[in-house]
């Protein structure tokens, strides 16, 4: 009987800009996985109806984003695929989206850094829900004044970092005229006790005064020295190489003058 199929252990949710993408064990042999979304407040939405994958894309089933919700994932024998009413699942943990999803990475979109003032201009990640008009909402979009980012920022090959805080989506920092700057950016809300960091945006540079011993290292000045050394040497002994094929020019010259007044 279904009384006896397994059930799914190690449900677990994983979420990254309110994608949200429930995941269990082991796989189904036999029997199928169906889905169940409780919501306290809504009503029940079922995904991935009878499956035989270990995961399933939920975003969609929790649009109420600060609602908090749990899944239900039913065992289902092939006789049973229309009832779903008394067939063996397990429950997952609590998950409500607004304070456990993940804070992806922010886009730099600009950048730059003139005199002492250095300018980076950034881009909220989207999240899959979309605006009536069709457009897709940004995470601040939905997180409004809870959501801030943080540039953090210093001088080039140096380990001193500094980091300031702004709501709006371009830094303006003061910097050392001429020196490079490396930077990154990330999400934080603060009002959260976990999950409060977002991922780090990817490392840039300014170039700033660059030169080519900044932008390639020792290898650039090894391959100068090498092309310097050779060029030296082929002055050198370029000359002497000549000066004394022309000698020996001249002396065979002379030889073949003296054999043909000889005979």
């Amino acid at each position: 009987g279904y009384e006896d199929l397994p059930t799914a252990v190690n449900i677990t949710w994983s979420s990254i800009n309110f994608k949200t993408i429930l995941q269990w064990q082991p796989k189904p042999s036999g029997y199928f996985y169906t889905v169940e979304i409780h919501g306290r407040t809504s009503d029940v939405k079922r995904k991935c109806i009878l499956t035989s994958e270990t995961e399933c894309d939920v975003t969609d089933a929790l649009r109420n984003v600060k609602e908090t919700y749990t899944a239900h994932i039913l065992s289902v024998m092939p006789a049973e695929m229309d009832n779903f009413e008394d067939q063996p699942f397990a429950v997952s943990e609590k998950f409500t989206p607004y304070s456990q999803t993940v804070i992806g990475k922010p886009e730099i979109k600009n950048y730059s850094q003139e005199g002492s003032k250095l300018n980076v201009v950034f881009q909220d990640p989207l999240t899959p829900y979309v605006f009536p008009n069709g457009s897709f909402q940004s995470i601040q979009d939905i997180f409004q004044h809870d959501l801030e980012y943080k540039l953090y920022y210093w001088k080039d090959q140096s380990s001193g970092k500094k980091d300031v805080t702004t709501k709006s989506r371009n830094f303006e920092v003061s910097v050392d005229s001429g020196k490079n700057y490396c930077f990154y950016v990330q999400g934080i809300i603060p009002s959260r006790r976990e999950n409060r960091n977002g991922q780090e945006s990817m490392v840039l540079c300014t170039s700033a005064g660059r030169n080519i011993l900044d932008e390639y290292g020792t290898e650039v000045f090894i391959i100068l020295a090498v092309i310097a050394v050779a060029v030296i040497t082929l002055a050198i002994v370029l000359p002497v190489v000549l000066c004394k094929r022309k000698k020996a020019k001249k002396a065979r010259a002379v030889r073949e003058k003296e054999l043909l007044n000889g005979v």
